[in-house]
């Protein structure tokens, strides 16, 4: 049997290549296909404990089974749209510039009456212990189960919120400038009390945690691969 095996961000740098495929005598458990990439590649760090695992775009855990033809992809912690029952969700993956205008008036609905709008942007100081200068990001995606997994999260958000009438959810991928814009969350509904503020904040922190998008930062002292510290749960 065969398995088609996807890296990204560190292991894809590391390793040097964006992915293989490998032969198997049969099916095996995450677990074991986690040991032979060990065996075969010591120096990549597939043995931290923060290695993540999705297989067929879904995440996978110790002991869950890799069958034949699986897409399985490797990756570190993370650092289109549709209309359903009149309420407009918008997901996206783009290198193109975000424009609000135009994200919210397809979110605009005859009821709508508040929208809150989360922007993220490339910081060129990062004012820490000591301070880092930022010249620009590289953001990376696993574009399939991205789309999936924000998918997901405006599904929670109506969950959580039902009164919240449009979801955007959009995140520019490539390379970003300092100062450039990088993420839009935004949420709509006929009155400012009805969640949005929540929702909003619920959707970038969200989206942080279990969509595979990975930044690597640039400055002139070097360049590397920010990663996350959550490691999603069964169901996630």
């Amino acid at each position: 049997m065969k398995i088609q095996l996807f890296y990204f961000a560190t292991y894809k740098q590391r390793l040097g290549k964006d992915g293989e495929e490998i032969e198997l005598t049969e099916p095996i458990k995450v677990r074991e296909l986690k040991e032979i990439l060990i065996k075969r590649y010591p120096q990549a760090g597939f043995q931290n404990q923060s290695t993540l695992i999705s297989v067929n775009k879904e995440f996978a855990f110790d002991d869950d089974l890799i069958t034949s033809d699986a897409q399985v992809a490797i990756f570190p912690p993370v650092s289109g749209g549709e209309m359903v029952d009149g309420k407009s969700t918008i997901i996206k993956l783009t290198e193109d510039k975000l424009n609000i205008e135009e994200i919210l008036a397809d979110m605009i609905l005859p009821t709508t009456g508040a929208a809150c709008v989360f922007l993220g942007f490339v910081r060129e100081i990062t004012q820490l212990e000591k301070t880092r200068y930022t010249s620009h990001l590289v953001y990376e995606a696993y574009p399939e189960m991205a789309q999936g997994k924000m998918l997901q999260i405006a599904d929670e958000i109506r969950m959580k919120w039902p009164l919240v009438e449009g979801i955007a959810l959009i995140q520019r991928i490539g390379l970003l400038p300092a100062k450039t814009p990088t993420v839009a969350i935004a949420c709509t509904a006929a009155h400012r009390d009805a969640g949005i503020f929540d929702a909003a904040r619920y959707g970038i922190d969200r989206l942080k945690q279990i969509v595979p998008i990975w930044k690597k930062e640039v400055s002139q002292n070097g360049e590397y691969w920010v990663e996350g510290n959550y490691i999603p749960k069964s169901g996630e």
